[in-house]
């Protein structure tokens, strides 16, 4: 665990290479404590007690600073967009929009002039969060550490490893085709997807039973998927020994590509099939 804190340059006191981890994993939080004030966990058990209502303030820092470092590198690039030799700035950019273009002709059939937007955001936000999980595993929590001259604040630097982000993630994109379908079949046509099909009116018991479960399993997967490929890379970054750190790096940096583009792709094909008509 030593060897993995040196990337800060700075090792932390822990008893065990558990307690190194745990505190790690854990959440700014900020809720009600015991006596009714509001203000910030100190340990895990404070945390927990805070309830539903507590806020991860570094999962909500960390996601709006990527979102206003995504909003502004896309504009700073098109303002400075030339027709001319670009870049390698504005490659970068025009390769991930045309990449989005691509995925969303080859998948999507209807008309929604919000899509491309949608999945571009969708993808450079998320693999913005995701890339924060290559920054060494002490420095961003040293540093919080440092600024709340606080050696046990928790902080938590990638958005994607906090089940809060990814399942807000997936309701959005659920709520979406739903609206969607509602909006092209009309309530009668979206409710009568899972009341009639496939088996016709005269089973409708048996078509829900088997429709209505898929259907609302589509924000579950979306969320466990991205949060459980993220958090477990993270678990290894803390586990493992400084030697294999470059080595898992490398790999990762495969996984935060791909979970991005998987998010992506699967919400631009939940709502083409909200689109369809049968």
């Amino acid at each position: 665990m030593a060897e993995v804190a040196e990337v800060a340059g700075e090792v932390p006191e822990y008893a065990n290479g558990g307690e190194y981890v745990d505190h790690h994993l854990g959440f700014l939080t900020y809720g009600k404590t015991e006596d009714g004030h509001l203000g910030f966990a100190h340990s895990a058990a404070e945390a927990t007690e805070m309830g539903f209502w507590s806020i991860h303030v570094d999962t909500m820092f960390m996601s709006l600073l990527l979102g206003i470092v995504f909003l502004g590198l896309f504009y700073s690039v098109s303002r400075k967009a030339t027709s001319g030799v670009p870049g390698g700035l504005q490659n970068a950019v025009e390769f991930v929009i045309e990449m989005v273009q691509t995925s969303i002709k080859n998948s999507f059939h209807g008309n929604c002039a919000y899509l491309g937007p949608l999945a571009l955001t969708i993808f450079c936000w998320i693999f913005l969060m995701n890339v924060m999980d290559l920054v060494p595993v002490d420095m961003i929590p040293l540093g919080a550490q440092a600024i709340a001259n606080d050696s046990h604040v928790f902080f938590k630097s990638v958005p994607t490893t906090d089940i809060n982000i990814t399942l807000g993630f997936a309701l959005s994109v659920f709520f979406l085709v739903i609206y969607y379908s509602v909006k092209t079949k009309g309530l009668g046509g979206f409710l009568g997807e899972f009341a009639f099909h496939p088996f016709g009116k005269w089973a409708m018991p048996l078509n829900l039973l088997l429709e209505l479960p898929g259907f609302l399993a589509k924000p579950v997967s979306l969320a466990l998927r991205l949060y459980g490929n993220l958090f477990a890379g993270e678990v290894i970054f803390l586990v493992i020994a400084l030697p294999l750190h470059f080595g898992w790096a490398v790999f990762h940096i495969l996984v935060i590509v791909l979970q991005s583009y998987l998010f992506m792709m699967l919400t631009i094909v939940y709502i083409n099939q909200a689109h369809n008509t049968h």
